[in-house]
Parts: C-alpha cells; sequence; structure tokens
C-alpha cells in the first residue's frame, strides 16, 4: 500500500518550497475541475509514498473549496486511495502549509510552529459581554485538534534535526494582525497560539468532511503585531518550510499508515 498525502499552500512561492523540499523530482501536473492543478510527486520505482501539492488560494473560503475539490475528485476516481478505496479517505493526511505570523517571542521569525490545533479566531459574534465562539453560538466548530501522535513525531523529526520550532495552535484569520492590540487579542482569547495564517481552518473543514487526519505547519516570516514589511524574512522562511518538508519526506510521511 501506498503513503498518500495531500499538502496544501495559498501561493505557489509556497508551493514551490514544499516541492522542492519533497525531493521527489519533478512533479507531474494533474487537473482538477474548476481549473487548479495537482503537482503529483511520487517516489517511484519504489513506490512507498505518494504526495500531491496544491496551490488552494489566500484565504478560508478559497482554500476550503480547492481542498475539498481535491478530496472529492480523489475519493470519485480513486486518484488519491485508489479505486478500491473507501470514498470516505481518498488520503491518509492533509496538510495545510506555508509562511505565517509568529506570536512573540513563542515562535521567532525563521522557525516553524507546528499545529496543536488548528483554530478559526474569528468564526463568532462580538458581544456586550466579550466574543463568543461560532460553538459557543451553537453553529459548529472553530477547532480542529490534531492527533497528538502525529504532533510529537513531526516534532520530534524537527528536534533531531536542530531546526528551531514550535507546537501550539495555529490561528486561522480572515483579516491578518496589524496591530499591537488585536495581537494581544488574540494572544488573550488563545493561550498558547504560536503563529496566524490565513488558510489552516479552511482546509482542516475539507479534511474532516471526509474524516482525513489534519495538520499545519507554519515557518515564521513575521512577528503578529503592527505591520511593519521590513522586518519580516520571507526568505527565511521559505527556506526553513522547504527544510522541514525535506525532513518529513524521509520520516512521518512514510510512517503513515497506508491508504
Amino acid at each position: 500500500m501506498v503513503h498518500r498525502i495531500l499538502i496544501v499552500t495559498a501561493v505557489a512561492a509556497e508551493a514551490d518550497s514544499v516541492s522542492a523540499g519533497l525531493g521527489l523530482g519533478a512533479p507531474e501536473p494533474l487537473p482538477l475541475p474548476g481549473g487548479l492543478v495537482l503537482r503529483r510527486h511520487a517516489d517511484a520505482p519504489e513506490g512507498r509514498v505518494r504526495i500531491d501539492v496544491l496551490v488552494g488560494g489566500v484565504g478560508p473560503a478559497a482554500v476550503a473549496a480547492s481542498t475539498g475539490t481535491a478530496l472529492a475528485y480523489a475519493a470519485l476516481t480513486g486518484t488519491g486511495s485508489g479505486a478500491s478505496a473507501s470514498a470516505s479517505a481518498p488520503y491518509g493526511l492533509v496538510v495545510s502549509a506555508g509562511i505565517a505570523g509568529g506570536f512573540q517571542p513563542l515562535a521567532p521569525l525563521g522557525s516553524v510552529v507546528v499545529s496543536s490545533a488548528v483554530v478559526a479566531a474569528d468564526l463568532g459574534a462580538q458581544t456586550p459581554d466579550g466574543y463568543l465562539t461560532v460553538d459557543e453560538l451553537g453553529f459548529g466548530r472553530s477547532s480542529h485538534p490534531v492527533p497528538e501522535a502525529l504532533t510529537g513525531r513531526i516534532s520530534a523529526v524537527l528536534a533531531a534535526a536542530g531546526l528551531p520550532h514550535t507546537v501550539g495552535p495555529v490561528l486561522t484569520v480572515s483579516t491578518v494582525t496589524g496591530t499591537a492590540d488585536r495581537a494581544a487579542e488574540l494572544a488573550g482569547r488563545h493561550p498558547g497560539a504560536a503563529a496566524e495564517a490565513m488558510e489552516g481552518f479552511g482546509v482542516a473543514e475539507a479534511a474532516g468532511a471526509y474524516g482525513v487526519p489534519v495538520a499545519e505547519i507554519r515557518a515564521v516570516s513575521n512577528a503578529v503585531g503592527p505591520r511593519d514589511r521590513a522586518a519580516w524574512r520571507i526568505g527565511d522562511a521559505l527556506h526553513a518550510l522547504r527544510h522541514t518538508f525535506e525532513l518529513l519526506s524521509k520520516t512521518v510521511f512514510l510512517e503513515l499508515e497506508p491508504s
């Protein structure tokens, strides 16, 4: 059986770093409905792993639609887990990946954040008594926990390689934080939050609909807080992202339950 993984990024530069890190050679482009294209990587001739990388778009809505399309296509055509697989599990793992803002000092620039949970930080309602999550409103969920065994194994691999990283909740926002007050508000509402980005929860919702485990891996390019483009370290973050997936492709991705 083959280990099959779907990795979703927001933009092409992130996907380029992930693909380069996988070290599986040039991918095969696989067109999907809606104008999407999967980058399919396989370790031929061994046939142990097949990893699809998808540029899913910016923001939770766009990436949920893109991820859902990839999952549905795989389930209906057998391109994810094979023609004999259950439609409920087209992949063994879905990963939301890219660069992100890090909450300081927990997640320094250039380091990596491994999600313990994928959290929709602004999916709810403001009330006179404070913020209510969508869970508290009774309309759904605002968090997807990541399996502890998976988080722990990813962390162990990064630690063994000496790659600075933090394990903690990764927040999904529709508007990137740009002030110290907003950063403090989010940190207070979500204790231990390590990073914020715009796609993780959308990816997690799509994966959850198919019963597929999800993780989020982010390389920190900037601090959450006042917007200071001069201080951004996008190149360093993309390098860390590439290194992370180089490590995972040789370890964790080969250890998952085959699908």
